[in-house]
């Protein structure tokens, strides 16, 4: 019997939209037999929740998906998309090298181009509906947001094609802006609520008082809660980290060992500890990577370990140099 708990455990398909696009050492065509086996690997897990956009991979993560979903039983999944991010400022964002080219990111949060957006990605994934669609990274554009996409989405919904609508971002008070217009249904807020940033605290409340639930994205914080022991190399939110962040990583790992925990099984977990937050989401790349998440999520952890994390992080306070959040 496959563990309930996975419900509650989204893939994220950014970075086998990367693989696919970057291409790299791999070649086009293995980095897709490694991208479609990892939500094959998914799919044997037990998780049922999937999650893409048209800047992942430009538009390679949702083709991929609609490959790896099709001919399994539509009504025992989802799939959420986005509109209105049209490019990323890197195809691979989840490279580690820095040999990237980076580029101008798109936007368009116009009625046509949201209407035209979801057209697409449904082609794509060879689907009839969308479950969610979040408006990608609105935060500059509330207002084209709020007077186009959020009525087209809606005109989408009457129409079938769309369920829920959500906004998906890394800036809390975007989300917040959104949640007191009552324009969504949902929320996905990445790189903001995780082990070591808790900048949502916010929004996450404002969402649990107005019923709006809440997907947490990026718990690894782009890679340096992804392993048991953080070293230089690793990735905190797209960035090197700084010594005071390695340092405080290493303290958590510390505490999560004394407990016979590893520090992933506590920092994919940790979002749920809210209760507005009612799914983790995840990228994954390979189905290596999938394995290893299902069995973090759904690993006891004790009671006391949280406390402890809770305790150090309070003690922590903020990061030399870090951003306010927006």
């Amino acid at each position: 019997m496959q563990d309930t708990r996975l419900d509650r455990l989204c893939f994220g398909s950014g970075p086998i939209g990367g693989l696919a696009a970057a291409g790299g050492d791999t070649g086009p065509e293995r980095a897709e037999e490694i991208a479609v086996a990892a939500v094959e690997a998914a799919w044997e897990c037990g998780l049922r929740s999937f999650d893409t956009a048209p800047s992942y991979g430009d538009g390679a993560a949702e083709r991929l998906l609609g490959t790896a979903l099709r001919g399994l039983p539509r009504d025992r999944f989802t799939v959420s998309g986005k509109v209105g991010r049209r490019t990323m400022a890197i195809a691979d964002p989840y490279r580690l090298d820095g040999a990237a080219a980076r580029r101008e990111p798109r936007f368009d949060f116009t009625a046509a181009g949201v209407r035209r957006t979801v057209e697409t990605s449904l082609e794509r994934l060879g689907l009839g509906r969308l479950d969610t669609v979040f408006l990608h990274d609105p935060d500059d554009l509330l207002g084209p947001a709020l007077d186009e996409a959020v009525p087209a989405l809606h005109e989408l919904r009457r129409a079938g094609a769309v369920g829920a609508i959500g906004v998906g971002t890394t800036r809390p008070r975007a989300a917040e802006a959104l949640v007191a217009a009552g324009a969504v249904d949902t929320v996905m807020i990445a790189g903001e609520w995780n082990l070591m940033r808790r900048s949502a605290a916010t929004l996450l409340a404002r969402c649990q008082e107005a019923g709006v639930p809440v997907l947490a994205a990026a718990p690894y914080a782009s890679g340096l809660l992804a392993v048991a022991r953080p070293g230089p190399g690793l990735p905190y939110l797209y960035r090197a980290p700084s010594p005071w962040l390695l340092e405080a990583a290493g303290r958590m790992a510390d505490r999560c060992r004394r407990h016979g925990a590893e520090l992933p099984q506590a920092a994919i977990q940790f979002p749920l500890r809210h209760p507005a937050v009612t799914q983790v989401v995840v990228g994954m790349r390979d189905a290596g990577e999938v394995v290893a998440n299902a069995a973090r999520f759904t690993t006891d952890l004790p009671e006391a370990l949280w406390a402890e994390l809770d305790t150090l992080w309070a003690g922590l306070g903020t990061p030399p140099g870090e951003p306010v959040p927006t």
